[in-house]
């Protein structure tokens, strides 16, 4: 009879590649948890799906916190407030795994307002308060240029960073450059670091959706499977340029489309984050974790990719853009515009448990 040990808790066991469950729902990172998760990342979207699936408790803390704030609170900051206490919720499962590792894992991500994302102070001063809430937050900033500013001040500051809305190697390494500078001013100083666990996200599912819409709006035809390479090939060549230039932080990737953005990446010193629809199916796939983050993407795949679409190249090149381009990327725009929306969608969850509508059926008045 096989190994029944399911694949990721295989990757945990016997690979430096660690698993970290992207959901902040407490049900699904307990059993995350089991496969050998040690850690978690969030953003709007996931936490108002976290807030919508135990959404009769959440109603009740909701209006609970508008009458204990009467005159003060309005549905963005009870939002927020929600958020604050759903990631400290959500991180009291890790702690364990925090202490044992020294901070390295174990923690839980919370996502700053993605309307800061060009407002380096606000984005510092979020980080701060956020980091906080729990000995074992980390804290997403977006990488725009005054994210990775904020990022480079934020660590300084002793928060730990996990950069967000971030698809390039450009991105990737202006990240770790800037966490690095952070870390080196609090050793300069002689504040401790060793504690710290930065990441840098890289959405690879994302950019392989907008190199998609790429290919379809500009009539570009590929060999077929050559778009499913693409965030991949980004992520191994800033995998690689991060160990060669001595950067501490580690790489995250996120946002997945197929089994290769977890099964391409296994034995790197990195961080997987798969949904956890795509947990209970890479589980029961019976692909084996072998060790594949040195063996890079097929010579003519790259080519390809290279040679027909100027977004790729852009996020493919160590200098293809410069940060202050980072926000016109076409993935980032359209990813920070679904995380504002999220965050909209967020004050109308308030208003409904504080304001129901009136042609709703069952309306308790308050």
């Amino acid at each position: 009879m096989g190994d029944v040990t399911p694949p990721l808790l295989r990757m945990s066991e016997s690979t430096p590649t660690r698993l970290w469950n992207d959901s902040a729902t407490l049900s699904e990172l307990c059993a995350a948890i089991g496969w050998g998760a040690v850690g978690a990342t969030c953003n709007p979207v996931i936490a108002l799906a976290a807030l919508r699936a135990d959404l009769v408790r959440w109603e009740r803390r909701i209006q609970q916190a508008a009458a204990d704030h009467r005159g003060l609170a309005n549905e963005v900051a009870i939002g927020w407030q929600m958020v604050r206490e759903l990631s400290a919720e959500a991180a009291d499962p890790l702690m364990a795994i925090f202490e044992r590792e020294r901070g390295r894992n174990g923690r839980f991500s919370i996502q700053t307002d993605p309307h800061l994302y060009d407002d380096e102070a606000g984005l510092v001063a979020q980080a701060l308060d956020f980091a906080a809430l729990a000995p074992n937050m980390i804290v997403k900033i977006p990488a725009t240029a005054a994210g990775i500013r904020a990022m480079e001040e934020a660590t300084y500051r002793g928060v730990t960073i996990n950069a967000t809305v971030s698809f390039t190697v450009a991105q990737a390494l202006a990240v770790a450059e800037a966490v690095e500078r952070g870390l080196n001013r609090r050793e300069s100083e002689g504040l401790e670091t060793t504690s710290m666990g930065p990441v840098c996200t890289i959405m690879v599912g994302r950019l392989d959706d907008w190199l998609k819409d790429v290919v379809a709006r500009e009539h570009v035809l590929l060999d077929p499977g050559h778009l499913e390479w693409a965030g991949l090939a980004v992520f191994k060549r800033a995998y690689r340029l991060l160990i060669d230039r001595g950067l501490r932080t580690r790489l995250l990737a996120a946002a997945f489309r197929n089994h290769m953005h977890w099964s391409e990446l296994v034995g790197g010193d990195v961080v997987v984050s798969p949904p956890f629809s795509w947990q209970l199916r890479l589980n029961a796939s019976g692909i084996e974790p072998v060790e594949r983050i040195d063996i890079p993407p097929r010579r003519e795949t790259v080519a390809e990719l290279y040679g027909n679409l100027s977004d790729f190249r852009r996020s493919y090149d160590p200098d293809g853009l410069a940060p202050d381009d980072f926000t016109s990327f076409g993935a980032t725009r359209r990813t920070m515009r679904q995380f504002l929306a999220a965050t909209d969608d967020l004050a109308r969850l308030v208003r409904d448990a504080v304001l129901p509508d009136p042609a709703e059926p069952d309306v308790t008045v308050h």
